[in-house]
């Protein structure tokens, strides 16, 4: 197998097929270190609205350093796990300071900048010869090359990372990395992959062994925890208590409705909702009503909630809850009432 043969095709493929995207207009390093870090946990198609409104609030990489975190949080609602969106503003500030890093070894250093994250925006927008491993990468290199590893342990990761690493060689880094994401987002599909278009069909080891569906290795399934949660509505003065807590087992870093969490071993037989936040489903029960309370009747009730001496409280008028509180849930609880 001609690797510098494979990749050539590879790259015509993408330069016919590739999808109009908006980060893809320029190599905008900030519009592409935007769309990166939302992409990792969204699907494209989820991702373009939250891009576009993210991109029109705050247009420059100065602007959101500028911004306060709350109003980036407010931005960030609805994408989840708003670590990313605190480092993306923590990374703004430094890049406001210092001016956009270019090389992996020095963005791998700053806030959330993972290795993906750092290697995608080295090499998409700086040619930086590295290649990119993402869940779309992963499927494509398992499957051409027939590797059977366990892709999600470091020796596993690091046999794919040899491979793209090598690929990118033979082309553009830029033209090759965004080629393998887009050959596993459209045509190297999970599921029924569309081997009847792809530019690597003859060469590919799993279709010409009938193994596409066996590759890559399925990782194991870590269990859910199950939780039931009832909301504390704490109404004074047109306003809600919000709490910031470190021992909350999620949100722990944004304001949230105080409330009745406990562990179950299946779920509630009622419920208003569930909420997935990572490993943990969240049967939310109708929201519990305190109104005008005093403030020796709201430690009582924060007394229920177990909290430690550990937490921040704060009240929000409703019109600005969402700057504080950006998290999904917070909305669908509100609007149950």
């Amino acid at each position: 197998m001609s690797l510098n043969l494979e990749v050539k095709k590879l790259s015509r493929w993408y330069e016919q097929n590739k999808r109009e995207l908006p980060w893809r207009k320029n190599k905008n390093p900030y519009f592409v270190w935007i769309s990166e870090v939302m992409l990792q946990q969204t699907t494209v198609a989820a991702v373009i609205p939250y891009f576009e409104r993210f991109i029109k609030n705050f247009p420059t990489v100065q602007s959101l350093a500028e911004a306060p975190l709350e109003k980036v949080l407010e931005n960030w609602a609805g994408l989840g796990y708003y670590s990313r969106a605190r480092n993306l503003h923590k990374s703004a500030i430094y890049f406001k300071q210092n001016g956009f890093l270019q090389k992996y070894e020095e963005l791998i250093e700053l806030p959330g900048f993972g290795p993906y994250t750092a290697r995608a925006v080295s090499s998409i927008v700086f040619e930086q010869e590295t290649g990119v491993i993402d869940g779309n990468v992963i499927r494509v290199l398992s499957r051409m090359f027939g590797l059977k590893v366990k892709w999600w342990e470091s020796n596993g990761r690091h046999v794919l990372q040899e491979q793209a690493d090598q690929l990118v060689k033979y082309d553009k880094p830029s033209i090759v990395n965004q080629a393998l994401m887009e050959l596993g987002a459209t045509v190297c599909t999970p599921d029924k992959p569309l081997c009847v278009l792809c530019p690597w069909s003859q060469s590919c080891v799993a279709n010409k062994e009938n193994i596409s569906t066996l590759l890559p290795l399925k990782k194991p399934k870590k269990k859910m925890l199950v939780w039931q949660f009832e909301p504390y509505l704490l109404e004074k003065n047109k306003k809600l208590l919000f709490i910031k807590n470190a021992n909350f087992p999620f949100l722990k870093k944004i304001w949230f409705l105080p409330g009745k969490i406990k562990v179950l071993n299946t779920k509630p037989k009622a419920f208003l909702f569930k909420h997935s936040i990572t490993n943990n489903y969240i049967y939310v029960t109708k929201p519990k009503k305190f109104i005008g309370c005093r403030e020796n009747q709201i430690k009582n009730i924060l007394s229920e909630w177990s909290l430690t001496e550990n937490y921040d409280a704060k009240w929000i008028v409703e019109d600005e809850v969402y700057q504080f509180s950006p998290s999904s849930m917070t909305k669908k609880i509100l609007e149950s009432r």
